[in-house]
């Protein structure tokens, strides 16, 4: 395919290790060392979505998420590099003590407005809105939808299969596991798989949405990204399975033994897991897979997002 162009801001390829958790190996893809502050997964994404931003000469980037949202710090810190201002529409409370992604967000210099969960359900139009009161001042708005997940951002987790390919033999390999909360970096591997000629399972474990809402999200992106880049392929739907079940206490929250786990594998292993989306991504990958012997199977995706431990560090503390 004809990719448009990007940044490159990120550090790559990220390694790709072997781990041995309960005497059981596995490989982990370490997308928590893309740089940028520990970006994780998102920063892939912003390469191409930033470069656009860029090229339209936009004087201000709009985005959205969760108060620890770590796409939107990741685009704070990447925008401060590139000296464009940011504005993020942020679903919570502000903080006179802020902590985490939310206190990185402000070091970067990014204006916040805090919604509430049910205007929070509008942000898009909000930001609509928002952007034409700005256009009236004459003032460019570069609008990036929750996640940084569009035909355009999904383009980075295309390319993340080809560096993978590079790194393993991925048709020796069944499949990948990663958290997925917009459901941008499924629906990139997926893409990515089928233009490789790969029958590679793609294992999404859904922290914030539905089941049913974030396989249509995925396999809308997927359709999208290969309409708009008449990518001569076709998806095999029974190549993306949704885990469910592992954020039922909502996606701002995590039960008290997910935390054990996750604080035995950074004793055992010195890899931090976050609370939102790869600590529940792992437990579901312990308990499909690594428990099962499969972990040579079936490759762990760490998107990163460190920082929203940081956030919850009293939880971490009580369940060590």
């Amino acid at each position: 395919m004809k990719t448009p162009k990007k940044l490159n801001l990120a550090n790559l390829p990220t390694p790709l290790e072997q781990v041995t958790y309960n005497g059981r190996k596995f490989f982990i893809k370490r997308d928590d060392y893309t740089g940028l502050d520990f970006s994780g997964n998102k920063i892939r994404k912003l390469e191409y979505l930033l470069h656009q931003a860029k090229q339209s000469r936009a004087d201000i980037i709009f985005t959205c998420g969760g108060e620890q949202s770590n796409h939107c710090r990741a685009t704070a810190s990447a925008a401060a590099r590139l000296r464009i201002k940011t504005r993020l529409f942020l679903w919570g409370k502000d903080s006179t003590n802020p902590e985490g992604n939310l206190f990185l967000s402000k070091l970067y210099g990014a204006e916040i407005s805090f919604l509430n969960k049910k205007n929070y359900l509008n942000v898009n139009n909000i930001m609509i809105e928002e952007r034409e009161k700005l256009k009236k001042q004459n003032k460019n708005v570069y609008v990036i939808p929750e996640g940084g997940s569009t035909t355009l951002g999904i383009l980075g987790y295309i390319s993340f299969i080809d560096e993978l390919m590079i790194q393993t033999d991925l048709k020796k390999t069944e499949g990948i596991l990663c958290a997925a909360g917009t459901g941008g970096t499924a629906a990139g591997m997926l893409i990515g798989a089928a233009l490789n000629k790969l029958k590679l399972k793609v294992y999404a474990v859904n922290v914030l949405y539905s089941k049913e809402e974030i396989r249509r999200k995925i396999l809308y992106l997927t359709e999208g990204c290969i309409a708009d880049y008449k990518l001569n392929i076709s998806i095999d739907e029974s190549n993306l399975i949704i885990l469910d079940g592992y954020s039922n206490e909502g996606y701002k929250n995590i039960t008290g033994n997910k935390l054990k786990l996750i604080n035995d594998f950074a004793r055992s292993t010195g890899i931090l897991l976050d609370p939102a989306y790869t600590g529940k991504a792992f437990c579901a990958y312990n308990e499909n897979f690594l428990t099962k012997g499969k972990g040579r199977k079936v490759i762990f995706l760490h998107t990163g997002g460190m920082f929203g431990a940081f956030a919850k560090r009293k939880k971490y503390v009580r369940n060590m």
